[in-house]
């Protein structure tokens, strides 16, 4: 390893994915990882890993002890990026639960005081969002929009609200590294 990279993780959440993923393509020295549900939410919006695959190394989370997060231990890491992150995994990140690959980083970047920078799909209580279809209104629930309240006291974490602010947000990060 010459420098340290930044790994990206996708769940299941369509919140603005094909913007998520447009930015994700532009960036050098890049790991992306997915949960099964979102692997499966890329399916659904026409996007080919085959295509992303050319880019950088895709990690599926696939192995019950998710191998993968002993980069962090190495230095192998300098950021670690959820980007759309589902509430269900704000609620396991909020809870300490790492029982996927995606969970499992997140848990390990902040023991190894890897900077996350975290954008829910649920941060207000009235949105609208993307779908295969197209734009729709979503009304978060009260325990969704707590979790991602939650989130934003943890250490090593910084959470943005749109696609904008996480554009500005890991290009900072990017620019601080050099």
């Amino acid at each position: 390893m010459d420098k340290p990279r930044l790994a990206w993780a996708i769940t299941g959440s369509g919140h603005y994915i094909e913007e998520c993923l447009d930015f994700l393509l532009t960036l050098d020295d890049i790991d992306l990882y997915l949960s099964q549900a979102g692997e499966e939410v890329l399916k659904m919006y026409g996007i080919n890993l085959d295509d992303v695959r050319k880019k950088m190394p895709v990690y599926r989370d696939k192995a019950a002890s998710a191998p993968p997060v002993g980069h962090f231990y190495k230095g192998y890491y300098h950021t670690f990026v959820m980007a759309p992150t589902t509430s269900n995994t704000v609620a396991k990140c909020v809870l300490g639960i790492a029982d996927s690959l995606v969970t499992n980083l997140y848990s390990q970047a902040g023991k190894c005081r890897v900077p996350s920078i975290v954008y829910p799909c649920d941060i207000a209580p009235e949105m609208e969002t993307t779908a295969p279809g197209g734009k729709v209104m979503v009304y978060p629930r009260k325990i969704d929009l707590e979790g991602t309240t939650k989130l934003r006291a943890f250490e090593y974490t910084s959470v943005v609200e749109s696609v904008d602010e996480l554009i500005a947000t890991v290009k900072e990060r990017l620019r601080s590294l050099t």
